[in-house]
């Protein structure tokens, strides 16, 4: 299923996003239920609230993992544009300050997600073959990354089309496009063949905590080391 992120977003109903989509149970989605994890279309909802979020946001109906994976996208979203603040050569002392402390809050936010992604799933895939291989990235961590890849297309996009630009310019984003569109191919079948081999018994993972010590007051020595 090698679309890109335009396809993929032309393909989209905005009343209902995955109204086209086969009907397999796992969560829902504006009240169609989809089935066995789909890498392909979580990125395809990953695209459409992007698009959404950058502007006039149109309310998506989730539950489960959708919700979930929403959710972290959303957590990655604030990110990166709080990412692009704290870059700015104007910005004052206390605006970068204000931008680190909602990095830190984003930051912890978008990997509590993934952990609970991961749970979601391990719920779902139920007991594992203890002795099949382990596999070292957890599925939440590889929807993780599809969601930065999202955002790094839309992004990359923006500046194929940017008039203020050079033709240049303009011709080296879109080959960095063609590549990070390529990437996400790969990791969203990555991510779909992993969860074939774990309903299949020939793969297994584990819930793999972030164990962040930045936002503990009693693990951050700039913190309880002030008291």
């Amino acid at each position: 299923m090698a679309w890109s992120v335009f396809s993929l977003l032309a393909s989209i109903k905005w009343r209902n996003p995955v109204e086209s989509l086969p009907d397999r149970v796992f969560v829902e989605v504006n009240g169609s239920e989809i089935g066995m994890l789909d890498a392909f279309l979580i990125t395809r909802i990953q695209d459409e609230r992007t698009l959404a979020w950058h502007g006039a946001d149109e309310e998506l109906h989730a539950q489960g993992l959708m919700a979930l994976a929403i959710s972290q996208h959303r957590a990655n979203f604030d990110l990166w544009h709080e990412e692009d603040k704290a870059r700015d050569p104007h910005a004052t002392d206390a605006e970068i300050a204000a931008v680190k402390h909602a990095i830190d809050r984003l930051n912890q936010q978008r990997n509590d997600l993934v952990e609970k992604m991961d749970n979601s799933l391990l719920a779902l895939a139920g007991e594992q073959n203890p002795e099949a291989p382990l596999h070292s990235e957890t599925p939440g961590m590889m929807i993780d990354r599809l969601s930065i890849l999202a955002l790094k297309i839309y992004h990359t996009r923006e500046e194929t089309l940017r008039e203020t630009a050079t033709e240049a310019h303009r011709s080296r984003n879109a080959a960095r496009l063609a590549v990070l569109e390529e990437q996400r191919r790969d990791l969203a079948g990555c991510l779909d063949a992993l969860w074939a081999e774990v309903t299949a018994g020939t793969r297994r993972f584990k819930l793999y905590r972030q164990m962040k010590m930045y936002n503990d007051p009693e693990l951050n020595p700039m913190v309880y080391g002030r008291r």
